[in-house]
Formats: structure tokens, sequence, C-alpha cells
């Protein structure tokens, strides 16, 4: 991403040598005579480009800014970072859904490395502009913003392990009793089988017409009972779910 700078910030050739195409991350170029504050406009997660507010602190010791002399700006860019971490934290406060969560994370997050950056940008600026008042207030004020945004990261997550925390432990007795579900279709299943082994073997074998009618009714009556008996040992699991 391209940029340029205001037309009547006419910097000194060792500040213009120190920038790119680009405006780069949050810093305070030092030149000769002259320094250049570049700060990031408030970031929208999921877009990695950033919008650059520029700075310039002239020969004479006066700031400029795209708007003209000054420093107001950057208190205005502080006003937007606050507006936005407020209103992510009174979406916190209103009951949130995990969509909202979520997104409130997807926006803490870039807001927690831009407020930190915009506060070391601020101290650099400092150190070449000790006496500057102004500067100082804005620098203490950006501390606040990167412990809010930083509180606001926290919160959301806070939030979203309770949240998950919370519905694990109403899905754990549905998960129980569909593993006592299982495991008597299980039984269920292991004792046809044995039945079936054992009807099969007799076939194998051959039997009477006079046995093949006592020989079903045998198998039949084993499986019911089988079939009863079998969920029955079971049942202590069950009555302990519940």
């Amino acid at each position: 991403m391209s940029f340029k700078l205001p037309a009547h910030f006419e910097i000194e050739p060792e500040l213009r040598e120190q920038l790119s195409n680009r405006p780069g991350h949050q810093r305070c170029l030092d030149g000769r005579d002259e320094l250049l504050l570049v700060v990031h406009e408030v970031p929208l997660a999921g877009v990695p480009e950033r919008e650059a507010c520029f700075f310039w602190r002239r020969r004479d010791g006066r700031w400029a800014q795209s708007g003209g002399s000054g420093l107001s700006e950057l208190g205005e860019l502080l006003d937007r970072y606050a507006e936005v971490i407020d209103g992510h934290e009174g979406r916190l406060a209103s009951s949130p859904g995990v969509r909202d969560i979520c997104e409130v994370l997807r926006q803490a997050v870039p807001l927690v490395r831009a407020t930190h950056n915009l506060v070391v940008a601020l101290e650099q600026a400092l150190v070449a502009d000790v006496e500057n008042r102004e500067i100082r207030a804005n620098r203490d004020r950006a501390r606040e913003l990167e412990r809010a945004a930083e509180l606001l990261n926290t919160d959301a997550r806070v939030i979203l392990d309770g949240w998950q925390a919370e519905n694990t432990g109403e899905q754990s007795p549905v998960v129980r009793r569909l593993e006592v579900l299982t495991l008597r279709m299980n039984l269920l299943g292991g004792s046809c089988l044995v039945l079936l082994a054992i009807s099969g073997l007799y076939g194998m074998h051959g039997t009477s017409p006079s046995l093949f009618g006592p020989l079903v009714c045998g198998i039949v009556l084993g499986g019911c009972a089988t079939g009863s008996v079998l969920p029955w040992l079971a049942g202590r699991k069950i009555r302990g779910i519940r």
C-alpha cells in the first residue's frame, strides 16, 4: 500500500531517506533536525493493511499534522481507539453469544498489538522531544488504552472459556446416556451372535425333525432371557447416571 505525505510536509532528506513506498510500522523517525512520527489508524480485524497518520516536528520545534499545525489529531486518534474499545466492552457486558465473543476476540488481538506499538512510537518521540508535555500526556493515555485492550482480550477469552465449560457440563449426562445405550446394544448383539452360532452348529450336524421344534423354542426363549438379563446387568450404571 503506497502512501503520500501531506503536501505541506517539506521534510529534510535525512528523514525522507528512511521512508519507503509503504508507511511501515508505528515509529518515530529521527532526522538531523526534524522528527517524523508515524502512527496507525484503528485496525480492522482481517485487514492486514494499516492506514498511517503522520506528525512532523519542524526545525523550529513546532509540530505539524495533516490538517495544519499542532498535535490535536493525535488526541482525536486516541479518542477513536477508546470509542472502539468501549464499544466492544459494552458488547461483552450485554450477555453475548458465542458469535459475539469470537468477533470481539478477532478485534481485540489487533487492538492490543496496535496500542502497544503506538506507545512505543510515542516513547521514541519523547526521547527526542523530552520537554513536550502534549506528547507525554498522549503517551500516558495510549498506555491506558493498551491496558484496556489487553483487558478486553482477557475478558473475552474468560467468557468464552466459561461458556464452553458450561455447555460441556450440560452435554456430559447426555453423552453418558448414549454410552450406556451403546453398551446395551452391544450386549444384545453379542447374545444374538451366540444363539446364531449355536443354531448354526446344530444345523451343520443335522437335527432330527422330532427335535427341531423344541430346539427352535429353546433358542427363542434363550434369546429372550438373555435380552432381559444382560440389559439388567447395566442397570446400575444407568441408575448412577440418572
